[in-house]
């Protein structure tokens, strides 16, 4: 350590010889003279001096610039600054030995020992890469220690499993598209099905009443009879003209030459037989639901009131007595009440055809 004390005023200079421990150095007589004692410092003649060197500061400055380095250091590794440092070539630093010197043990410094080797292990072991800045666990797994190659990866990784999900979601909507469709043909078929069901259902049936109609009126035609047969059909039901009275004609002609029978077209009971007026000779024959049915214009009769007959039983003879113009049987038919209605519409209601 310097001396801080003044310097000695120059005297003659004293010459040293070659082998002299100060050769190449010239001193003044007195300092050659002098006897130099033991110094001793204390906190007084180390305390600074402005314009002075301060030593112990300077030595404290060169310890924290060291350490400062090696932090900066591992900040640099730990943020991945050099995360391809490990590719290029070394590149050798130099300082000056005043530096070097005084620079503290590498592996006293924090989170620097860790990547130091220790003396036990192998001197030919691989060191652990610093370029692990960015890496995980799975990429150290499969070998990845480049950061810059396990970003691709990854980044790789989440664009197919990007294309992955569209593509799942799109398949996912076609089939529900499809199913939607399916759905909706099941459901048209279905409806066609059941609506060609319900037609043929419903023409069963028709079917099935006609058939029972029919049978009902061949049942009925057995136990009914037309009134008279060799006949033409010349006046019907509710026509009009001057030859009637009331206006309308009120039941249906069977023109027929005279004497051919007319018949009881159901059993029943005479209700009565006698001439009356512009009917002429005519029989009144009352079925057993009530019905009237009167044969009018007869030539001759060949019943009597309370007489009960049956079907296809002769009751008279077609003839030309009354207001008539020729030989014809007068049919009408009158309800219970005493209505009269068509005899060609109730003669087809019992399975007839005139």
């Amino acid at each position: 350590m310097a001396s801080n004390r003044p310097a000695p005023e120059a005297s003659a200079p004293v010459h040293f010889g070659p082998g002299s421990r100060f050769a190449g150095t010239d001193r003044t007589d007195n300092e050659a003279n002098r006897d130099w004692e033991e110094w001793n410092p204390t906190a007084e003649s180390v305390r600074p001096v402005r314009g002075k060197h301060r030593v112990a500061k300077q030595r404290n400055a060169l310890a924290r610039s060291s350490t400062v380095l090696g932090v900066g250091v591992i900040a640099a590794v730990g943020a991945g600054g050099i995360a391809s440092a490990q590719d290029k070539p070394a590149v050798s630093i130099s300082l000056p030995d005043a530096i070097s010197d005084n620079l503290p043990d590498a592996k006293s410094l924090p989170g620097v020992g860790s990547f130091m080797s220790d003396g036990d292990k192998k001197s030919d072991e691989t060191p652990s890469p610093l370029t692990t800045a960015g890496l995980t666990a799975a990429d150290a797994q499969q070998g990845t220690t480049d950061s810059g190659e396990a970003l691709r990866a990854r980044i790789l990784q989440q664009a197919e499993q990007q294309q992955a999900e569209a593509d799942a979601a799109q398949k996912a909507s076609a089939e529900k598209a499809a199913a939607e469709n399916a759905a909706a043909a099941a459901k048209k078929q279905q409806t066609q099905a059941e609506e060609k069901a319900a037609e043929e259902k419903r023409k069963a049936r028709e079917a099935a009443e006609a058939k029972a109609e029919k049978e009902r009126l061949e049942k009925l035609a057995a136990s009914f009879s037309l009134p008279t047969s060799s006949y033409t059909l010349t006046s019907t039901y509710g026509q009009t003209g001057s030859m009637w009275s009331s206006g309308q004609h009120t039941g249906l002609d069977f023109a027929a030459p005279t004497g051919t029978p007319a018949k009881a077209v159901h059993s029943g009971t005479v209700k009565s037989a006698a001439y009356s007026g512009s009917y002429g000779y005519r029989v009144v024959l009352e079925l057993e639901d009530g019905t009237e049915i009167w044969y009018a214009h007869l030539s001759s009769m060949t019943v009597g009131a309370g007489q009960k007959v049956t079907t296809g039983e002769t009751v008279g003879r077609v003839g030309a007595t009354g207001n008539v113009t020729g030989p014809h049987l007068h049919l009408e038919v009158h309800t219970a009440g005493g209505s009269g209605i068509d005899p060609l519409s109730w003669l087809r209601s019992k399975g007839l055809t005139p």
